[in-house]
């Protein structure tokens, strides 16, 4: 490999520059994922002692080295301990951004799209949403486009209802038993109620964004979902997605957003068949795989 120059004892080529490179883009990810956090400050020590550790191995100090080297073999488990919700919420993001799971690996293929469709109305919800808006009745509904998301709707009741309004306000009727808790709607149905959803814990968050909110923020950083949020104090709506909150927004808004959220998989779907079929003619009015009707 070219060397590219020397200092002292030190050589650096091209393979270093390439390494410093992608362990910058590594740790800069890192402080992201925890910025805002007590972890980060943990972490910054812990990488501080790192660089001493490799620093006096260079320069071959062996007592120093032995210390550390001590250290840093027992730090890592207690990285693993200390860090465990930054390194799953890690995992996650990672997992997030593939498309070899398991839904959207089969769900590429051709003849898997009309097993895939469904039709999602939005109307009964947004209807639902006023009633539940005018009363000041909190509610939290999830919508998935992969999967039912059986890990959290198993933390609640199952229900398999069609989306109608009635059935929306009785569950989040203050005096319902199913009223506390997030609703999952996927399929063109409502999986499940009372719904227990991960709390996000960002530190820059409102002070008024009380539990049902950041259950909404910490369900979008988790999953690829789209959380719709009728606050209890004020009755107003709020759209979260990707850990990203958007407050204070109208009917007609939330229903663009949510049937945004579905058309984009609809246009990535498009997308792959123009590829796989390059002489293709797409009609102007193609049936989506996920049609929305408002």
């Amino acid at each position: 490999m070219k060397l590219l120059f020397q200092i002292g004892f030190l050589s650096f080529d091209l393979v270093d520059a390439i390494d410093i490179f992608f362990v910058t883009i590594l740790l800069y990810q890192v402080y992201k994922l925890m910025r805002g956090s007590v972890a980060v400050r943990v972490f910054l020590g812990f990488l501080f002692l790192y660089l001493i550790f490799l620093v006096v191995r260079a320069v071959e100090m062996e007592l120093l080295t032995a210390i550390l080297g001590q250290f840093m073999g027992v730090g890592v488990i207690a990285v693993i301990i200390l860090f465990q919700p930054e390194i799953r919420k890690f995992l996650l993001i990672i997992g997030k951004s593939t498309s070899l799971s398991r839904e959207n690996l089969f769900k590429r293929f051709p003849w898997r799209k009309n097993e895939t469709a469904f039709e999602l109305n939005i109307t009964p919800i947004m209807e639902a949403a006023k009633t539940l808006g005018a009363t000041k009745t909190g509610a939290l509904i999830v919508f998935s486009k992969f999967s039912e998301l059986k890990f959290y709707a198993d933390s609640g009741d199952r229900i398999g209802g069609i989306i109608s309004k009635r059935l929306l306000l009785s569950i989040f009727n203050k005096h319902s038993p199913l009223h506390d808790g997030a609703v999952i709607i996927y399929n063109g149905k409502i999986i499940a109620a009372r719904c227990i959803l991960p709390v996000s814990d960002q530190d820059n968050l409102p002070a008024h964004f009380g539990l049902r909110h950041r259950a909404g923020i910490g369900m979008s950083e988790s999953t690829d979902t789209l959380v719709f949020i009728v606050s209890e104090e004020t009755g107003q709506f709020s759209i979260v997605r990707a850990g990203k909150i958007h407050p204070n927004i109208s009917i007609p808004e939330a229903r663009q957003m949510i049937k945004s959220y579905f058309e984009e998989e609809e246009v990535k779907d498009k997308e792959l068949e123009e590829m796989i079929k390059e002489d293709a003619v797409v009609p102007k009015e193609e049936e989506s795989s996920s049609k929305i009707t408002s």
